[in-house]
């Protein structure tokens, strides 16, 4: 809704859209409550959200002192037809995203506001994907709405290399989405299938642009399609985690892993190698049956990606991977050079990793994951593995 209305109305500031847009939705909460949700609840929103924009540019002081006087011709038309459907939806979502991530701000600036306005998450939720702290993300997210607007931010259709030097940035940004539905790190919900295929969504929108189709993105589309194939499976009657050993394999996809080979066999027709290439090829071999032959396959990709673009988090998995082709004795050196204990999935690793060697030293590790996670489902299940541990001991 905010991009719509930033693209319809051309607003200088996205704060104006964003009030309208939680405005609009209060609206519908108090309303709905009372006449029951209509039949058509989108139309009823974006009928509402309009006219909200209507009474503001008609009647606001803000309007007349602050915004009209920099309106360029053509930017201003709320008298003309209000249009909306997924298609305009969906298109007005990119062209936010693009035009938010500016090159006025660094590329992890224009990540966390992308995040924020268009993705809807929350500081807590963006400092987790990024491994950072709420405070820096605040502060981060000040600066880089300060630099839009001094950089009179508005929505344009944008050229061809403004497109190609903003692509991996708005690549980065559908990555982490998904990834925060697909592994939620705050709420009571380790899944949020709806982030998904909100990410997915737009990836594939991509795709269907020639300005905006290349390997990468098809790369990113087949990352996603192989990790969907495997929700359903992923969380028990209750919600609880199921692990990837543990999964009934027959909920897994097929006709999405079937969608997932379709984009990975078109993003390997030229030379390039992403990250999101490498992910994929990962998550293919996390799709086919179980058995040992897959991990050396899984580990020398992973060995690949940590050279193309290191993290905390993919040095940690690569270990696993490791620990799966090695064993634990080996790996375990491996882990402790690390030194990642402010991260609860460095423990989390540890304490697998030493249930086989030493019980004690597991259940250690698992109890500092658990004072590091902030998942409640996560809390929940490394408390069921450590009541395991503890009942062998006795």
């Amino acid at each position: 809704m905010t991009a719509v209305l930033c693209r319809h109305f051309g607003l200088k500031h996205i704060e104006i859209a964003e009030d309208i847009a939680s405005d609009t939705f209060l609206k519908a909460s108090e309303q709905w409550a009372i006449d029951g949700i209509p039949s058509n609840p989108v139309a009823w929103l974006y009928t509402v959200a309009k006219n909200k924009a209507k009474d503001y540019f008609k009647h606001e002081s803000i309007f007349e002192s602050k915004v009209k006087n920099g309106l360029t011709p053509g930017t201003y038309s709320y008298e003309t037809g209000f249009e909306f459907n997924h298609q305009i939806i969906a298109d007005s979502q990119l062209a936010m995203i693009f035009a938010v991530c500016n090159p006025a701000n660094t590329p992890e600036s224009q990540i966390c506001l992308a995040l924020q306005i268009l993705c809807g998450f929350s500081v807590e939720e963006i400092a987790n994907a990024f491994l950072s702290n709420n405070e820096t993300i605040k502060k981060r997210l000040y600066r880089a709405r300060a630099n839009l607007r001094n950089n009179n931010f508005q929505i344009h259709n944008l050229g061809g290399a403004d497109i190609e030097e903003r692509l991996e940035v708005v690549l980065k940004t559908l990555y982490l989405l998904f990834n925060e539905g697909y592994y939620s790190k705050s709420g009571n919900q380790v899944i949020r299938g709806e982030l998904c295929s909100e990410a997915i969504r737009l990836a594939v929108f991509l795709s269907g642009n020639p300005l905006t189709l290349n390997t990468k993105v098809q790369a990113l589309i087949a990352l996603m399609y192989y990790q969907s194939s495997r929700l359903s499976a992923r969380t028990g009657e209750h919600g609880e985690v199921i692990l990837f050993d543990n999964q009934d394999r027959r909920q897994w996809d097929s006709s999405l892993i079937a969608q997932g080979h379709y984009y990975l066999v078109n993003a390997c027709t030229g030379e390039q190698i992403s990250k999101y290439h490498l992910e994929a090829g990962i998550a293919y071999w996390h799709t086919t049956p179980a058995d040992q032959n897959k991990w050396p396959h899984i580990l020398q990709l992973y060995n690949q990606l940590i050279l193309v673009e290191y993290s905390p988090i993919t040095a940690l998995n690569r270990l696993f991977a490791y620990a799966k082709v090695y064993g634990a004795a080996r790996t375990i050196p491996e882990a402790e050079q690390l030194q990642l204990t402010d991260i609860h999935y460095y423990h989390e690793l540890l304490g697998y990793l030493y249930t086989e060697i030493d019980t004690f030293k597991a259940i250690e590790h698992y109890e500092n994951a658990i004072q590091l996670t902030k998942s409640p489902v996560e809390r929940e299940m490394i408390l069921k593995e450590l009541g395991r541990l503890r009942e062998e001991k006795i």
